[in-house]
């Protein structure tokens, strides 16, 4: 359930196409449905702007596709992070419309298609990062964001990365993706006006320490405007990326995926203004 369904139930109360005790039949779950091992929060479109995003990792695949299901039937899209080939077969079976990502390791359903709004660059230093680059890349689709990928743009071949300016400046808001030093946060840092989520990925040799040296490294940033989520945390970035993009696009907030972006700046242009 999100603002617009919410919307358009009143209206058809208001205008007799729907009685009040079909109306109430359709809200009996709200505000979350109760599973035993899960309780779903319906009601989290209508809180946040987005419904709730389920995470694949330690569930089993049928916790997962009873879940997947039960919010499928609430809202029209629908989104799964972490989520294993099984989980992806078991939701698969339920949802046969679910979209499999492999490498982002993530199970979607887009039940209603939305016009994508503003441009966050996704950024990623090398094809070892890819996974949790995609992570944050499909979620920020998923959402409602237009996206630009600039994957092997890492600082070992700078080149690669400035070749990429233009896109960089067009975007609101600029997630950059790296294991190793977790260097390449603070070289776009310094080459952008717009907040830019460093994610620093577990990639590395032994004194990387699964990450914990990038994770530092971005922490102790110089370039201003970088904030850093957890280790291979791709889905907190892109959540935090689209909150800014929709502001950066003129979006006020309340809208899930699915509903009509308002109007304002596209990819190609940015305002003087910054979120």
């Amino acid at each position: 359930m999100n603002r617009e369904r919410l919307l358009d139930l009143l209206a058809r109360v208001g205008d007799g196409r729907l009685s009040p005790d079909e109306a109430a039949d359709r809200l009996a779950h709200l505000p979350f449905e109760d599973l035993g091992f899960a309780k779903v929060d319906h009601h989290r479109g209508l809180r946040q702007g987005v419904p709730e995003v389920i995470y694949g990792q330690g569930k089993t695949p049928d916790e997962v596709a009873d879940i997947f299901e039960r919010l499928a039937r609430h809202g029209p899209n629908v989104l799964c992070t972490r989520a294993s080939p099984a989980i992806a077969g078991a939701v698969a079976a339920r949802v046969p419309a679910a979209q499999w990502h492999a490498r982002a390791r993530i199970v979607e359903l887009r039940g209603e298609p939305f016009d994508p709004v503003g441009l966050v660059a996704v950024a990623a230093a090398g094809t070892s990062d890819l996974p949790v680059a995609e992570e944050a890349a499909v979620v920020l689709e998923a959402l409602g964001s237009r996206v630009e990928r600039l994957y092997d743009v890492g600082v070992a071949g700078l080149h690669r990365l400035l070749a990429q300016a233009g896109v960089l400046r067009r975007a609101s808001c600029v997630v950059a993706v790296a294991g190793m030093e977790g260097a390449l946060p603070s070289v776009v840092g310094g080459l952008v006006d717009v907040p830019v989520i460093a994610v620093p990925t577990s990639v590395g040799y032994g004194a990387s320490f699964g990450g914990v040296t990038a994770l530092l490294a971005m922490l102790n940033s110089c370039a201003s405007g970088v904030s850093v989520v957890n280790i291979d945390n791709g889905f907190g970035a892109a959540y935090q990326a689209h909150q800014i993009n929709r502001l950066a696009a003129g979006e006020g907030g309340g809208r899930a995926p699915g509903g009509p972006p308002p109007a304002g700046r596209d990819g190609g242009t940015r305002s003087a203004a910054q979120p």
